[in-house]
C-alpha cells in the first residue's frame, strides 16, 4: 500500500486550535463574544453558504471588511472550500480598486456596510461580480438595492458542512495586491501549503523568543495591522493554531482600542510605528498598565525614540521584516541569551533592527556582483531571499 500523501492545509491549522482550546474566547469589539467551537461551526456554515451562492473551487471571493471575527472566519472558510480569498485594501484609489478586483477576476464581493458608498461607486466597473454580500454589525440587511444577502442571515439559513473538504495543498488559497511598486498594483498569491508552512514557522519563532516577546498558550492576541494587509502578517493563523484568546477591534478607533487592550488584557499585537505612536502619545496614557503587552513592529523602521517611549510604559517592542511577496514574514528581532543581561537601552539597539530569519528562510544581502556583503552594520546591498512561502507570481 502506498504511503498517504498528507496535504498541508489551513483546515488543519483551524482544527488544531479548536481541539486544543474549544472554549477559548474570540471577541469582536464590545458586540460579540463566543468561543472556538462556535467559530468552527460558523466557518462550516460559511462554507455551505458560499456553495449555495454558487462559489466553487477556484472562485475568487473579494472581501472589504474591518478586523473582525467574521474576517477570521473568512480566512479559513473561503480557502477551506477551495475558493480564493482576495483581501481588498479599501484605502486604494477607486481606479486601483476597480483594476485589482477586475484583474483578480472576483466573482463574489463580501463587504462591510461602512464601505457601501465605495462599492456603489465601483459597481458599474465590476461586471464579473455576480453576488454581493453585505456585512452589518446590526445583523440585518439594510434597504440597499442590489445586495444578494446579509452575512449573518446567510450563515443562519444553511445547514453547516460536516467538515471542510480535503484539497490539494498546491491549490490557491489567498491573493492580494501590493502598492509598493511602480505603475498599477501587482498581485501576489499564496497556496494552502505556503500559508500552513508560514504559520508553523511564525509560531515556532514567536514561541522560541523566550522572555523578550515570546508567546504561549496564555497570551491574548489582538491585531493592529489590518487583516487585508498580507494576512495581518499571518498572525491570526498563528493565534488560531495555538488556541489563543483573540480580540478583534473592528474599525481602528482610539477609545475602542484602549478599551479592548486594557479590558481584555491583551498581551500580544503587531502594528506599524504610527499606530504605536498614536497609543504612546495619547493624553494620560502613563496612568495605565501595559507591562503585559508585547508588540511586533513592521511596515516601516522602528525609531529608537518611539521604542524608548513604549518601553517607559512597560510595552515590549521588537521589529519584524517582510514583504507582500513573502506572505510576509522573513525576520523577527530577538535577543540572544547573553543579551538579556544588558541594560535596557542597549537591548533596544538590537530589538529595533530587522533581526534574524525565521525558520526555513534563506536570506542574504548581496552587492552588485552578487557577493554577500560583510556583516559589519555598514556595507549595504540588495536583499535576495528564498522561502517556501515566496509568491510564485
Amino acid at each position: 500500500m502506498p504511503a498517504y500523501d498528507y496535504q498541508l492545509l489551513l483546515k488543519h491549522v483551524l482544527t488544531q486550535g479548536v481541539a486544543w482550546a474549544p472554549n477559548q474566547e474570540i471577541i469582536y469589539r464590545d458586540q460579540v463574544r463566543h468561543n472556538y467551537t462556535t467559530m468552527y461551526q460558523r466557518v462550516l456554515r460559511l462554507g455551505a453558504a458560499l456553495k449555495a451562492l454558487g462559489v466553487r473551487q477556484g472562485t475568487k471571493v473579494g472581501v472589504i471588511e474591518w478586523d473582525s471575527h467574521r474576517y477570521l472566519e473568512m480566512y479559513f472558510g473561503i480557502p477551506g472550500i477551495g475558493a480564493v480569498l482576495h483581501t481588498i485594501n479599501p484605502r486604494l484609489a477607486p481606479e486601483d480598486l476597480a483594476y485589482t478586483m477586475g484583474h483578480a477576476e472576483d466573482e463574489v464581493l463580501i463587504f462591510h456596510e461602512d464601505f457601501w458608498p465605495l462599492v456603489e461607486r465601483l459597481r458599474p466597473r465590476l461586471p464579473r461580480i455576480d453576488k454581493y454580500v453585505l456585512i452589518s454589525d446590526k445583523g440585518e440587511k439594510p434597504e440597499i438595492k442590489g445586495v444578494d444577502a446579509e452575512y449573518e442571515a446567510l450563515l443562519a439559513g444553511v445547514i453547516p458542512l460536516a467538515e471542510l473538504p480535503d484539497l490539494d495543498e498546491s491549490s490557491l488559497a489567498t491573493m492580494s495586491y501590493t502598492t509598493g511598486t511602480t505603475g498599477q498594483p501587482k498581485g501576489v498569491y499564496f497556496t494552502q501549503r505556503q500559508l500552513t508552512l508560514h504559520t508553523m514557522s511564525g509560531g515556532t519563532t514567536l514561541s522560541a523568543l523566550g522572555n523578550y516577546g515570546g508567546i504561549n498558550k496564555g497570551d491574548v492576541y489582538m491585531p493592529l495591522t489590518p487583516m487585508f494587509h498580507v494576512h495581518a502578517w499571518g498572525m491570526p493563523y498563528v493565534a488560531t493554531l495555538f488556541g489563543l484568546k483573540q480580540v478583534y477591534p473592528g474599525k481602528y478607533e482610539a477609545p475602542m482600542l484602549m478599551k479592548l487592550i486594557l479590558g481584555e488584557k491583551v498581551t500580544f499585537s503587531h502594528c506599524v510605528p504610527t499606530i504605536l505612536q498614536m497609543i504612546t502619545g495619547a493624553p494620560g496614557i502613563e496612568k495605565f498598565d501595559f507591562s503585559r503587552w508585547k508588540v511586533v513592529i513592521g511596515g516601516a523602521r522602528l525609531p529608537k525614540g518611539l521604542a524608548l517611549d513604549a518601553t517607559r510604559l512597560g510595552i515590549k517592542v521588537y521589529a519584524g521584516y517582510g514583504m507582500s511577496e513573502t506572505c510576509p514574514v522573513l525576520t523577527i528581532a530577538n535577543l540572544k541569551p547573553y543579551m538579556e543581561e544588558w541594560e535596557q537601552e542597549k537591548q533596544l539597539d538590537y530589538a529595533i533592527k530587522t533581526g534574524f530569519t525565521v525558520p526555513l528562510v534563506n536570506l542574504k544581502v548581496v552587492n552588485a556582483a552578487g557577493a554577500e556583503v560583510a556583516h559589519d552594520g555598514r556595507e549595504t546591498g540588495e536583499i535576495v531571499v528564498r522561502a517556501p512561502w515566496c509568491t510564485a507570481g
